[in-house]
């Protein structure tokens, strides 16, 4: 049991780098920078909330991969993690981006709407293929046979 937290625990935290680094990726944009003063996001504060949110979304998928991954219908654990990735999108873009760009008076909160959820595209699936490479690669680790070494 405490082998499977600490993969989890693995797999959280690539999944939330990979969504941190797509963040940064994507926050040099000319159209992130458009979007952050139409929507007075501070820069520096918004990298902080990216780790946070990106480890709190990575930490859903790892436990449902996890937990529930034998019961997707692929094999590949890449696949695995990007359709649960999918679901948390949707999540996201429900909770998240629908209240913060539809709800506020931005002068073109439809634009803005769809700018969040491209974003959070990109993001998200960069957040799961890294949590379904990890997993797929200490997947492997564990079936190599581990030789016993022996003390003189």
């Amino acid at each position: 049991m405490t082998r499977r937290w600490s993969g989890v625990a693995r797999l959280t935290v690539g999944g939330g780098v990979g969504f941190w680094v797509a963040n940064l990726a994507i926050s040099l944009t000319p159209i992130a920078a458009e979007y952050r003063a139409a929507l007075s996001i501070p820069y520096v504060p918004m990298l902080f909330e990216a780790l946070v949110g990106g480890l709190v979304i990575a930490l859903a998928v790892s436990v449902a991969l996890v937990r529930a991954g034998d019961a997707l219908p692929t094999a590949s654990p890449v696949a695995k993690a990007i359709l649960l990735s999918l679901v948390a999108l949707v999540v996201v873009t429900l909770l998240v981006a629908v209240p913060s760009t539809l709800l506020v008076d931005s002068g073109d909160p439809v634009r803005y709407f769809l700018i969040a959820t491209a974003f959070n595209a990109v993001r998200i699936t960069a957040l799961g293929m890294a949590i379904g490479l990890l997993h797929g690669w200490s997947a492997r680790l564990d079936r190599v046979p581990r030789r016993s070494v022996k003390v003189k």
